[in-house]
């Protein structure tokens, strides 16, 4: 049973920065693709950033320049540093994983949220 454990939402004012961090257990398969996810209010989930097991990376344009993802393979931890955060980043920030060996299974975290006041 795959596990993805979130941390590091909160609120923050405009312009301030968060570090989300996604440590995924229980699969005895590697974790491929590791990415973030974002949902607001009214709005369709959209992703933010992602990363391959390599580290090659891809970033929405709303977040690119300000937001940068990693990981440590070592611990299937994945990490989203937030600098320069602007209201509209307000949303619950999901953690995302595939496993391809598994056909591109899915699983996702529980959420966490992130409140950028003006």
């Amino acid at each position: 049973q795959v596990q993805l454990v979130e941390s590091g939402g909160g609120l923050v004012q405009a312009g301030g920065s968060l570090r989300l961090s996604c440590a995924a257990s229980g699969s005895i398969f590697s974790f491929n693709t590791m990415s973030w996810y974002r949902q607001a209010p009214g709005k369709q989930r959209e992703l933010v950033a992602g990363i391959t097991r390599g580290g090659s990376t891809n970033y929405a344009d709303s977040v690119k320049g300000r937001f940068t993802i990693s990981r440590d393979n070592a611990k299937n931890t994945v990490y989203l540093q937030m600098n320069s955060l602007k209201p509209e980043d307000t949303a619950v920030y999901y953690c995302n994983v595939v496993i391809v060996i598994l056909g591109n299974r899915n699983y996702w975290g529980q959420g966490t949220q992130v409140t950028v006041s003006s």
